[in-house]
């Protein structure tokens, strides 16, 4: 009884299995820089973004564009590197308890990369349909292109990327091969990337309305329904957390 009593109060002492700042804080970074991107594209689209060949469009467009790339390249880089570098290399090993904890990390993750989902497949690609049906574009490269294709869309490949390294270097659930239904919810969302380089090729050679039921978008479509594959690493969760909890949770 002793021990039991011991042991019971070890586990009372340990970190709570869901860390709640780092949700609460995971969410914050996308809603609030999400937010100072918008303000941006509020002020410097219609003031600095109408023409590609003005001297301005290339100092608060251009440039932005260029950092993006810097920080997406380093980012990914280093984040990526970071999970794989401190892998566990036991992870069959490791306690009921710090498998549980670590599912709740993963779902920490995972939010994160809803809200990624959300701003780069939803709110910043309806926005653009927006845009080019006002604006006439003379370039590949305006503002909003700048933000949806190359802010927002590596930002939610780098987040889905570091979901994936992390349950497959720290969960059993995932150690044997790949799982299908997570590449489907990664790889897919992120081809739509290479797909922008269809979607520049015909609207250059090809006046086209910016029609989102238009042929040419089909792409963008099928790719981004691909997340809906994170309905199968949901099933997988639960089936991991049942086993631990010794529940039925379906």
């Amino acid at each position: 009884m002793a021990a039991t009593t011991e042991s019971v109060k070890a586990d009372a002492a340990e970190a709570p299995l869901l860390n709640v700042r780092n949700l609460v804080l995971g969410s914050l970074v996308y809603v609030l820089f999400y937010g100072w991107v918008r303000w941006y594209e509020g002020v410097y689209g219609w003031s600095a973004g109408l023409d590609s060949f003005a001297p301005e469009f290339e100092t608060y467009w251009m440039n932005f564009l260029y950092i993006e790339f810097v920080l997406e390249v380093s980012t990914a880089g280093i984040l990526w590197g970071y999970i794989w570098k401190t892998r566990d290399r036991k992870v069959l090993s490791i306690t009921p308890r710090e498998e549980l904890r670590r599912h709740f990390t993963h779902w920490v993750w995972l939010v994160c990369y809803a809200w990624a989902i959300y701003y780069g497949a939803s709110y910043f690609t309806e926005q653009d349909g927006t845009w080019h049906q006002t604006i006439v574009r003379d370039t590949d490269f305006t503002p909003s292109h700048i933000i949806e294709f190359y802010l927002s869309y590596p930002i939610y490949i780098i987040t889905g990327g570091a979901a994936f390294l992390y349950a497959k270097t720290r969960l059993p659930a995932y150690q044997n091969g790949l799982s299908l239904m997570y590449l489907v919810s990664v790889v897919g969302p992120f081809m739509i990337l290479p797909n922008v380089g269809l979607n520049e090729w015909g609207h250059t050679f090809w006046f086209m309305e910016e029609l989102f039921v238009a042929p040419l978008h089909y792409g963008f479509v099928f790719f981004g329904w691909a997340a809906l594959g994170v309905l199968g690493v949901v099933n997988t969760e639960v089936a991991a957390l049942s086993k631990l909890l010794k529940k039925d949770l379906a």
